[in-house]
């Protein structure tokens, strides 16, 4: 299989002193070889920028929580594509699928942007809200437990205060004729774009919850591939297969 290739150093963003500067070099390299993988990682870039000066702003219980669960999601993302870009590493199936369409051209922006978004909430986020929820799950009173919840909440608040300007920064930037759409819709689509997004970060905290619980490593593999088949599920939905 012929795969378009990302520089080491653009990997593993040893040269860049923030995640949202390496992610800047990797789209600006990625545009400019007419990777359309830059289309999902500059929306999750203006995504993390807006997280980042949330935590500036106090908006979080626990701003230092956020800020190391912040750089372990993103871990995963960085993971995914070191993987996929070394043939001898398994790439997650849902990235694999994700990386691989990013070669068909037919496949419109949207699509695009949905693939990623699927792969990173539905199968990353459970996983990195578990790393960092494992090594004092059993310490947390109920009452620091529902401060860890209400922090992942207030992260669907921010997207859904975001999406608008994503939409007008990062998508009709790909596909001018958005805009258009945009006004006719109004916040109608902003809206349904948060609603779903909501529900599936609902869904990721009862699976991090999951993870938490699983007896042995027989029974969290069983989780993990069930996370697994429902993102691939919903890309395969996104491809129309």
């Amino acid at each position: 299989m012929i795969r378009k290739t990302t520089p080491p150093n653009l990997i593993d963003g040893s040269s860049y002193p923030t995640v949202t500067a390496h992610m800047q070099a990797l789209i600006a390299h990625w545009e400019n070889s007419d990777d359309r993988r830059c289309i999902f990682l500059d929306c999750y870039c203006s995504m993390t920028g807006n997280m980042l000066d949330g935590l500036t702003q106090n908006r979080f219980h626990d701003r230092e929580w956020v800020n190391r669960l912040l750089h372990r999601f993103a871990h995963y993302y960085f993971e995914a594509l070191a993987a996929y870009e070394q043939p001898e590493r398994q790439t997650p199936a849902v990235w694999q699928l994700t990386y691989d369409a990013s070669r068909r051209d037919e496949l419109s922006v949207l699509q695009h942007l949905l693939l990623g978004v699927n792969a990173h909430i539905n199968y990353d986020l459970a996983l990195a809200l578990r790393d960092l929820l494992a090594p004092e799950w059993a310490a947390l009173s109920p009452g620091e437990v529902r401060k860890r919840y209400e922090d992942h909440l207030l992260v669907n608040q921010i997207i859904a205060e975001t999406i608008d300007a994503v939409q007008d920064e990062v998508v009709e930037r790909y596909v001018p004729a958005m805009d258009l759409v945009d006004k006719l819709l109004g916040p109608v689509d902003e809206w349904a774009t948060a609603r779903v997004i909501s529900k599936w970060r609902d869904e990721v905290w009862e699976n991090a919850l999951a993870l938490l619980a699983a007896e042995n490593e027989q029974a969290e593999m069983q989780i993990r591939e069930k996370l697994e088949q429902r993102s691939l599920q919903l890309a395969r939905i996104f491809l129309f297969e």
